[in-house]
């Protein structure tokens, strides 16, 4: 249970990792309660990611009492693990800013202090970087230390592997810390994560082995190359005794654990043997998601991010629902188990987020046709890829900022051979708080160039049904539904499905001096805007009328609506919320080019920057997108 205030005192005397490690070590367990206390009373009040963050915080403190931070590296491995790192790191008065517009940034950022040595908003990427700046070192002849912290089932991610393989082959003394807490956002799955669970070797034995190998260096009897032998016959020799391989000393990492992650005195002491160590290491520690926070601990994927809760009961404090419209994540849930029912070729594919898309409740009733397969987006594309080959429909959800990391095996594994997968990004466009790592920026630019595919943005959730209800038809190729986070605009969202025209969109309002094109659910903050500007228009005595178009469809594009426009109207304002240059905007410009078309084209969307964490309505307003934006630009003569 959380501490009173007037107990916190100890951690408001550390404003830095030095004034950490002037603290006598027995003290360290009081400031990992204080952390604990804190990041309880922070994150109730202020919404963020919360049981990650509470089961590295022994972690966090070992690392920067040993370690000589900020000179030494520590490179995390998924950001929302770093809340402690953030407090001991002179952020802790800030803290209540977390994730705010103008606060402190939602993951490590080199940009906000020099503590975060690399941007972390994606899994698995830590080894890869730290092995980077390792090399560096080593070239550079500087004497710091380097430690990747990974974990929350980042080690499914095959980049983790990528950065294992080529640090067992390149020299560096990098440390890697596996945070093995047996989950990442939702259950941890796969073989990594049974293989984790039996993993045994003790760290009495590794210390003994590097000391009789180092004696045996300085008599002379052995060099480095013959030392390096004997370890991999010994790894051999000891994993036919056990009746195990392990994976990292088979790729001669030296490997510690699986150790306690929650004794921060015994890892202080372990960090200290080996830290000065030769070679890549690998420091395994068992901890708890949530740890120290009994709802945490009982419902670790609920407090993953949980919202505003009451920090004494941890009841969630959530507004009344009954008559609000689904979230869009809700509406992709129930409609592809209503499809699946009817069709049963069709099958579920998520990496590591059944919950935050809504594929668990397929799940649920048909957990034979639905899977999570872990922190591994290319895998993911590519496994869709083969069910299509073999006659199967599957629907391949992934998060707009994650997609990113599978582009190749869209195009190679799916694009080339029109493959029927079906790519529904969720978080597409403003993400809002988690910042620039996961808006959903990209998707519509970077995939419109690649051929076969079909790339729809539904206004509502109607249309969103309508549009997965058409991808999993006979012959349509590779199908890419791309929709935000949040709510939709109708509470009766149940509507009967229909097949849609691929490529065609929809005139919604007539007019006759301003054209507005839009796609997907901006289209309804457009119509908002056109009434309000004619009106305004109206009472300062001018013409003002606004025809309103949902293209519904990036590619192929409705060539008769835009042959429409060009031959009607000198003034076109494309809407979209995506990154303007290469997306809806783009796509307009370049038909009325080609065609012989001359009007002047506005472009509202996403700029040629990294947009920042806020409210989606903050950001929205930022970058020009919102009602009255869209309002002033119809207005302008």
């Amino acid at each position: 249970m959380m501490q009173n205030d007037k107990t916190v005192m100890l951690l408001h005397s550390i404003y830095s990792p030095a004034d950490l490690r002037k603290l006598p070590l027995e003290e360290l367990p009081r400031v990992c309660d204080e952390l604990r206390t804190c990041l309880v009373q922070e994150l109730s009040q202020n919404p963020g990611h919360f049981a990650s963050s509470l089961g590295v915080v022994e972690i966090t403190v070992a690392l920067h009492y040993v370690f000589d931070t900020p000179n030494d590296r520590i490179v995390w491995d998924v950001g929302h693990q770093a809340y402690a790192h953030k407090m001991l790191t002179g952020r802790r008065e800030q803290f209540g800013t977390n994730r705010k517009l103008g606060g402190l940034h939602p993951f490590p950022s080199p940009t906000e202090s020099e503590y975060d040595t690399f941007t972390c908003g994606h899994a698995s990427n830590s080894i890869s970087a730290a092995l980077g700046m390792a090399v560096a070192d080593r070239i550079c002849q500087n004497k710091r230390k380097v430690v990747a912290v990974i974990g929350d089932g980042s080690m499914t991610g095959g980049l983790a592997f990528e950065g294992l393989n080529n640090a067992s082959g390149t020299a560096n003394d990098m440390l890697i810390i596996l945070n093995d807490n047996n989950m990442s956002i939702d259950r941890s799955v796969g073989g990594m994560k049974h293989y984790l669970h039996h993993l045994h070797t003790g760290s009495t034995y590794n210390n003994l082995r590097y000391r009789a190998s180092q004696r045996l260096m300085q008599w002379g009897w052995i060099n480095e190359d013959r030392r390096k032998q004997i370890i991999s016959f010994n790894n051999a020799m000891k994993a036919l005794l056990n009746n195990q391989q392990n994976i990292f000393e088979g790729m001669n990492i030296r490997y510690f654990g699986p150790a306690d992650g929650h004794d921060v005195i015994e890892l202080v002491r372990t960090l200290r043997s080996i830290k000065d160590m030769h070679g890549p290491k690998l420091l395994h520690l068992h901890t708890r998601k949530g740890k120290g926070y009994d709802p945490a601990e009982k419902q670790p994927t609920v407090f993953h991010a949980p919202g505003k809760f009451d920090p004494e009961t941890g009841e969630r404090i959530v507004s009344n629902e009954d008559n609000l419209p689904p979230r869009y994540q809700d509406v992709f849930g129930h409609t592809i188990l209503e499809l699946a029912r009817k069709n049963d070729r069709i099958v579920g594919i998520t990496p590591a987020m059944p919950t935050g898309c809504s594929l668990n409740i397929m799940m649920q009733e048909m957990p034979h046709r639905a899977f999570d397969v872990g922190i591994a987006e290319g895998h993911a594309v590519t496994f869709a890829g083969g069910l299509a080959s073999e006659g199967m429909i599957p629907f391949c959800n992934i998060y707009s900022a994650f997609a990113q990391r599978a582009y190749d095996n869209i195009i190679h594994d799916v694009a080339i051979e029109r493959l029927n997968v079906v790519f529904c990004f969720d978080r597409a466009g403003l993400v809002g708080e988690d910042g620039a790592t996961h808006h959903g920026a990209f998707d519509m630019a970077a995939l419109r160039p690649i051929p076969h595919l079909t790339i729809c943005s539904p206004m509502d959730e109607h249309e969103l049904r309508h549009m997965m209800y058409t991808a999993q038809l006979p012959n349509q190729g590779p199908f890419v539904i791309r929709y935000p986070r949040g709510r939709a605009e109708h509470a009766d969202w149940q509507c009967p499905m229909q097949a849609l025209t691929v490529g065609k969109g929809r005139k919604l309002k007539e007019g006759a001096n301003v054209a507005l094109l839009s796609i997907g659910p901006l289209g309804n903050t457009a119509q908002k805007a056109i009434q309000k500007a004619e009106e305004q228009a109206k009472t300062e005595g001018r013409e003002l009328t606004v025809a309103h178009y949902d293209m519904r469809f990036l590619k192929p594009i409705d060539t008769d609506i835009l042959k429409e426009v060009g031959q009607q109207f000198h003034r076109i304002v494309t809407l979209e919320d995506g990154a303007k240059n290469g997306g809806l905007g783009t796509a307009v410009i370049e038909y009325m080019m080609e065609n012989g078309y001359h009007p002047q084209v506005t472009r509202l969307g996403l700029p040629d920057e990294f947009v920042e964490h806020g409210t989606v309505p903050q950001l929205q307003q930022i970058v020009g997108i919102d009602e009255e934006a869209i309002k002033e630009e119809l207005l302008r003569k």
